[in-house]
């Protein structure tokens, strides 16, 4: 094979591609990335992690049709270092891939194309699109809900599907990890109608998001119930699912919580972040005292000391003391693009219901903690 291909194309390409390949291999093939040149003036890049692979296609100007593999962190350190505004030149022969660029020469080794696993995606007959707008929204209003916890895998993605509501068909994505649960809802996309629940790896969730910054338009999503396909200007982003039940989370989202405040959600947050400072990184707890149109933020800590700080509220409701872990209050909070923030709560044991407004696409659910 042999191409040539401008440095910054090259570079954002292998950007995309190189994020999927895993630091550390012990299948050596799965550290490489895939070159393939063909005689219509394009290189295709893929790179995989057997359970996440993403294609990417370019335009060049191809001397050789072929295909060959070589490190993928490698290449793309060096068309890092390359300079601003340089052609590349890429060929590959006996083993060996030469990369030159103006008076810079690499001679790397490749392995075979014949080894290059390539995730075989079957039927999938589920095709609809979305806005990329959409799809940042649903990423970005659910993400920080993810379980880390290994032991509930099926609580390790977002979990999409496709549900009746009193306003009509929605499309609905959540994300809980037992403490938080964030949901977000919009109407049901041409094509989703009788779709599969499935739930996205958080892997996958993290490399779309960062395609869907350089992607304009709307996003060609595919998917059967064990594997989905995004389709996103010049590359294709495809992921195994994970293999699971999500629990019925409408269970633990309250519906008679009979205590409203709204207060501002900029000073709140600011509020709860300075008495956090104290807090001790074990607990992160912050007590919340509620009374006529004032909520009293505190913070006590055996080895730091206390803090207290009162914020002006709208709240008319019985007082009422309840405890949150700071930080998980915060990541919440951080969502709330309006003025204002509802907390619906019942009692200090009982979950609390937190949003913008009836109309927000967005909900979250956070339990209390002991205080």
């Amino acid at each position: 094979m042999k191409a040539t291909i401008e440095r910054a194309t090259l570079l954002k390409s292998l950007s995309h591609v190189q994020s999927v390949v895993e630091r550390r291999n012990t299948i050596p093939i799965l550290s490489n990335v895939l070159i393939e040149t063909n005689s219509e003036g394009t290189i295709k890049l893929m790179a995989t992690d057997l359970d996440i692979q993403i294609v990417e296609t370019v335009a060049a100007k191809v001397e050789t049709a072929g295909t060959t593999t070589v490190s993928a962190h490698l290449l793309f350190e060096i068309a890092r270092k390359l300079k601003d505004g340089s052609e590349v030149l890429l060929s590959a022969a006996d083993g060996k891939m030469l990369v030159q660029s103006g008076r810079s020469n690499f001679n790397l080794p490749t392995l075979p194309r014949d080894d290059f696993p390539v995730i075989a995606e079957g039927e999938l007959p589920t095709n609809f699109e979305l806005p990329v707008q959409t799809l940042v929204e649903i990423i970005d209003r659910t993400r920080f809900a993810i379980s880390t916890e290994e032991t509930r895998y099926y609580l390790n993605g977002i979990f999409l599907h496709v549900a009746d509501d009193a306003a009509g068909p929605v499309l609905k994505a959540a994300a809980t990890d037992g403490h938080r649960l964030a949901r977000v809802t919009f109407p049901r996309p041409d094509g989703a109608e009788g779709m599969p629940d499935v739930i996205i790896p958080r892997k996958c969730v993290g490399e779309l998001r960062k395609l869907l910054d350089e992607t304009e338009g709307n996003v060609e999503i595919a998917l059967s119930p064990s594997k989905i396909r995004f389709t996103l200007g010049s590359a294709i982003l495809t992921s195994k699912l994970i293999d699971g039940t999500f629990p019925d989370y409408n269970r633990v989202i309250p519906t008679g919580n009979d205590k409203l405040l709204k207060v501002d959600p900029k000073s709140f947050m600011e509020g709860v972040d300075r008495v956090a400072t104290i807090a001790s990184e074990k607990t992160r707890a912050v007590k919340m005292g509620l009374d006529k149109d004032r909520v009293t933020l505190s913070v006590t800590s055996p080895e730091n000391g206390t803090a207290a700080e009162e914020l002006a509220a709208d709240y008319g409701s019985d007082g009422i003391e309840i405890g949150f872990n700071a930080r998980y209050l915060l990541d919440i909070l951080g969502q709330i693009e309006g003025d204002t923030v509802e907390l619906h709560l019942a009692d200090a044991a009982a979950p609390t219901l937190i949003k913008e407004s009836d109309k927000s696409s967005a909900l979250y659910v956070l339990m209390p903690m002991r205080v």
